[in-house]
């Protein structure tokens, strides 16, 4: 269980971390560079002509040198499992606090690249996390949304989805204030992308949800914390011997396990399938983390509280006070923690 706790920690640790080098480091701008390398060296006999050649033992230890020096915290180190020439680039495969990554070195050793896309996969088949920018509050049009008495409130996250975090840092406020004037219901994307620790989480929180339902905002507001799911069972009093029931009772339902353990039913052969709201997913058509959809129609917010309470009052028939009350306008900031405030963002894991 402490393992666990650590892994998650560091994991969210790793992200955030490499996330924001990336916005600093203009990899968009470097990435477009090789590739115009790329396709030169097809007409010039290959990259032998552009770059000066090191070891790839050699490039891997400047890689990690740079990873250790430049994008981990103090008292944290990346150690290299392997290293691979991969034709026109090294694959390196480092390990974190117990978690494994691949990176990619440029043979000259000049230019990192912490993920790679395969360009001999179906764009359609790639699963890749994406961030889109935007300008500002969604505007929402209250006339076409589609009206109840009590609108139902359902949200497709990836526990562990940096986007999915932020939607719910926004939205736990609306649901405090409007209670049960509506109907919120925490849903799961039918696929995982952050792997065990996240299909364990999941399964923790549709549990807590179908049998302890009291318990799911407090259980969520500290999660969101740290993603320390182990300690905020204990914080938010959850029944763990009825929540352990109930998963074992989902996983064999739902095929969790078998599904985890069994990477040829992995969407695109990468992530594995949970599958506890798949219908659902089906019959919205929910495409990645997070969704948000209202009253059955699948709506457009952006993530800070003011906007999401906006967008969900424009679902009553007839709006309660509540809907007139003032909620922070700056949106939470992407993965865990409550520190930062981020920017409007439409980002996304699908």
């Amino acid at each position: 269980m402490a393992e666990e706790k650590e892994s998650k920690k560091e994991k969210e640790k790793i992200h955030k971390q490499v996330h924001e080098k990336l916005k600093k480091s203009g990899w968009k701008i470097a990435t477009v560079a090789l590739l115009a390398l790329l396709i030169m060296s097809m007409f010039t006999g290959g990259f032998k002509d552009f770059f000066f050649k090191t070891s790839k033992d050699k490039a891997a230890e400047n890689a990690i040198s740079y990873i250790n020096t430049n994008l981990l915290q103090p008292g944290t180190q990346a150690t290299m499992t392997e290293v691979r020439d991969e034709g026109s680039i090294y694959l390196v495969k480092i390990k974190v606090s117990g978690l494994d990554f691949e990176s990619y070195i440029t043979k000259d050793g000049k230019y990192l690249f912490p993920s790679g896309i395969d360009m001999t996969e179906k764009l359609e088949d790639v699963e890749t996390e994406t961030v889109t920018p935007t300008t500002g509050a969604s505007v929402v049009d209250c006339d076409s949304a589609v009206k109840n008495d009590k609108p139902k409130v359902e949200v497709f996250v990836m526990s562990h989805c940096p986007y999915g975090t932020q939607i719910e840092k926004g939205i736990l406020p609306v649901v405090k204030l409007l209670k049960d004037k509506i109907d919120f219901q925490l849903r799961f994307v039918y696929y995982a992308m952050h792997g065990e620790t996240e299909v364990k989480e999941q399964l923790n929180q549709y549990c807590i949800q179908k049998e302890q339902n009291d318990k799911l905002i407090p259980y969520l507001e500290c999660f969101l914390k740290e993603g320390d799911g182990a300690s905020c069972l204990t914080e938010a009093k959850i029944d763990t011997a009825k929540l352990s029931a109930c998963t074992k009772a989902a996983d064999t339902e739902f095929k969790i396990t078998e599904n985890l353990n069994d990477n040829s039913k992995w969407l695109s052969g990468r992530f594995p399938l949970f599958n506890v709201d798949k219908a659902l997913n089906d019959k919205y058509g929910i495409g990645g983390s997070p969704s948000l959809v209202i009253n059955g129609q699948e709506t457009k917010s952006s993530r800070d509280s003011a906007s999401l309470l906006e967008t969900i009052c424009c679902a009553f028939e007839t709006q309660p006070s509540e809907c007139k009350q003032v909620l922070s306008s700056t949106p939470p900031s992407p993965g865990f923690g409550y520190s930062a405030s981020g920017s409007a963002s439409t980002g996304s894991c699908g």
